[in-house]
């Protein structure tokens, strides 16, 4: 049955209640039904379950403030592609459901049947390096492709590359961005044409009211719900104290799989992947370890859950594909897959300078590199980049490899 505007306006409202969480506003729908029920039982009642400042409040008419708010909610979901899943709907996922702390209502922007696809999150560091998107990317596309829909955070660098990866698969729905903003508010703005192609391709989730700006102790919770949506999570790049970490925390405790990409140990930026690993996260070299461990524990998608918009045809899930070495994924490859995107604009080096070399040695990460994907990662010419290389190794700042790649040299005691 279709929800009325009243049950609506009742639980938009229910939200934006000050001192109501999603945890009191589950002992209330416990206690009284629906939010309509709620709003219209007495002081005493009320206080049954909440303490006196808040039944005086919930039983009084709505506030101006908080009714423009809702009118102006009522106004975008008139839209086109835009809804709200409330705990009551068939539409909410089960699997976020059953977390220790699931939100009351989710604005959506997008397809909202993507919530309940087969979920696997990809999380990682803004500050990533060339080769964590490169893999973030490769990934995700390979998942999209064995039917899998990529939750992310919509952030730079892995969230981003992860969004990238399940869109160029062109798979339906690709991939779901949970958003720390309201959901007509994109943060970074620099990832807004990521987030509209994402809503086309998949959904933009949020559970914060229309206009909420970016407060650092709502990503926390953000991540509480991109763990909740998902069968697992794969942290590509995280240092030793980030949100990744709290994201593969959180699934753990929802025992979800936890999967961590091994990295340099030379790279600050592995260091998180590595401590999780010593914990029990599954270490993992390419898509296919993960498809593996996912259909042992029962996890895999159903037949059909791929099909893709392009090719037409349905993969199997779980079958088993040769895995792709990320080596032979280029970063052009994926260049030409996200045309547009901020991230692919290349660091062009004409000069020598102290800057340019910082610049290379960026773009080189802590992994052994070859100069021709160095070519691709700068978009500069071979006399340039040799020059740059030279001048490095001969600052000792980098090594070349006897099979002809170059390393990033760092103190071990850092």
């Amino acid at each position: 049955m279709a929800m009325s505007d009243e049950e609506r306006y009742a639980w938009i409202r229910l939200t934006l209640e000050p001192g109501i969480g999603p945890v009191t506003a589950r002992h209330l729908l416990v206690a009284f039904g629906l939010p309509q029920d709620i709003f219209g039982a007495s002081v005493a009642a009320l206080m049954k379950v909440v303490p006196q400042k808040q039944a005086v409040q919930l039983a009084a008419a709505v506030d101006p403030v908080t009714h423009t708010l809702i009118e102006r909610t009522f106004d975008w979901l008139a839209r086109p592609g835009h809804h709200i899943v409330t705990l009551a709907d068939e539409l909410y996922p089960a699997r976020l459901l059953d977390t220790a702390d699931p939100p009351s209502l989710l604005y959506v922007d997008g397809d909202p049947q993507a919530l309940s696809r087969p979920v696997l999150a990809m999380v990682g560091a803004r500050s990533a390096t060339a080769g964590g998107t490169d893999n973030a990317f490769a990934f995700a596309r390979h998942l999209a492709d064995a039917g899998w829909t990529i939750a992310s955070g919509l952030a730079q660098g892995i969230d981003a590359a992860a969004h990238e990866g399940a869109l160029a698969s062109g798979a339906a729905p690709a991939t779901i961005a949970v958003m720390g903003t309201g959901i007509n508010r994109v943060y970074p703005a620099a990832n807004k044409g990521l987030a509209m192609r994402i809503r086309e391709q998949g959904a933009l989730v949020s559970e914060l009211p229309l206009d909420t700006a970016a407060v650092v102790h709502q990503f926390p919770r953000r991540n509480r719900i991109v763990a909740g949506l998902s069968l697992g999570v794969l942290v590509v790049e995280a240092a030793q104290r980030s949100g990744s970490l709290i994201t593969a925390r959180l699934a753990g405790e929802n025992g979800r799989e936890v999967f961590a990409i091994p990295g340099s140990i030379h790279s600050p930026l592995s260091r998180g992947c590595h401590a999780l690993i010593r914990q029990g996260a599954k270490l993992v070299e390419t898509a296919e370890d993960i498809l593996e461990e996912l259909a042992r524990s029962g996890s895999a998608p159903s037949p059909g859950a791929g099909l893709g918009r392009e090719s037409g045809r349905q993969p199997q899930p779980g079958s088993k594909r040769a895995a792709t070495p990320l080596a032979l994924i280029t970063p052009g490859t994926r260049r030409e897959a996200q045309s547009g995107d901020a991230r692919s604009t290349p660091a062009v080096i004409t000069t020598t300078s102290n800057a340019a070399h910082q610049a290379l040695l960026e773009k080189m990460g802590f992994d052994p590199v070859s100069m021709d994907l160095l070519l691709v990662r700068l978009d500069t010419t071979v006399g340039t980049l040799a020059g740059l290389l030279t001048e490095l190794e001969m600052a000792g700042k980098i090594v070349r490899l006897p099979d002809g790649r170059y390393l990033q040299r760092v103190n071990h005691l850092q």
